[in-house]
């Protein structure tokens, strides 16, 4: 066995000991474990934390759509991306845990983790391809919701992507002058029992607060909160509360996902 033979086995079983394995690049072995983020939702219900934030949610798998800058975000452009229906039910259903849906959705290469972007589409004509997405009911370990490290963390597409999340915020009775108060990565999209609220556009940062809606009456019983927030070339995350006409969270409410 030559020199160059040994330092190239002991080089291999070094890696290997150290649990890296060849063709995985340094970013995905020193990524942070799924369970640093998030946990299942597996109590019946749950509270907003002292600060009003929602942490219960069910997310979707990311959906495919491959943009390669955050430029591109205007208030046209994440509201034609927003309210396309990528799935029978996207408006209306409320999804549990574990349920299947079938999208159609454009399809990209593997994302370089260098470029740290979706590689680029050589065809003008986009290529669709059917896929089946599942969705998973968690608690975030975080106030903010780590939509990057969801979908790194089930091995999936975190370029280029189209979120969906949805809860449920149940009350004791009517509250009457509450806003929803949210911040987000990149572009995004709120409703609240169907009725559109928010829009946020731009190449942003996810600020607390940083987009408050009208007020509003959330319903005795159980209030239907829905998102779609699209990402490009870059992390992503949301933050969501209640606050009420004076600025303060609201705490006393109830978060199922049933």
């Amino acid at each position: 066995m030559t020199y160059k033979t040994q330092f190239l086995t002991f080089l291999m079983v070094s890696l290997m000991l150290a649990g890296i394995q060849p063709g995985i690049s340094a970013q995905q072995s020193s990524s942070p474990a799924f369970e640093n983020y998030f946990m299942p939702a597996v109590t019946k219900t749950a509270k907003p934390d002292e600060k009003g934030f929602i942490r219960r949610w069910l997310l979707l798998e990311p959906i495919s759509k491959p943009n390669r800058n955050n430029r591109v975000f205007t208030d046209s452009y994440v509201r034609d991306a927003l309210t396309h229906e990528y799935f029978p039910g996207q408006f209306t259903a409320i999804p549990k845990d574990g349920d299947k849906v079938k999208v159609k959705m454009e399809t990209q290469a593997p994302v370089n983790l260098q470029a740290g972007r979706p590689a680029a589409n050589q065809s003008q004509t986009p290529v669709m391809e059917d896929a089946e997405l599942t969705w998973h009911a968690l608690d975030s370990k975080l106030f903010n919701i780590k939509l990057f490290r969801f979908a790194t963390g089930l091995g999936k597409t975190r370029y280029g992507v189209v979120f969906w999340a949805v809860t449920i915020v149940e009350c004791d009775r009517d509250m009457e002058n509450v806003r929803l108060a949210v911040g987000t990565n990149k572009g995004s999209m709120w409703w609240v029992n169907g009725e559109e609220l928010l829009l946020l556009s731009g190449d942003r940062h996810m600020n607390v607060d940083s987009a408050v809606s009208k007020r509003i009456t959330l319903k005795k019983g159980r209030n239907i909160i829905r998102a779609g927030i699209i990402n490009g070339p870059s992390m992503s995350d949301f933050c969501a509360r209640f606050i009420d006409d004076k600025g303060n969270p609201i705490t006393n409410l109830t978060i199922t996902c049933k």
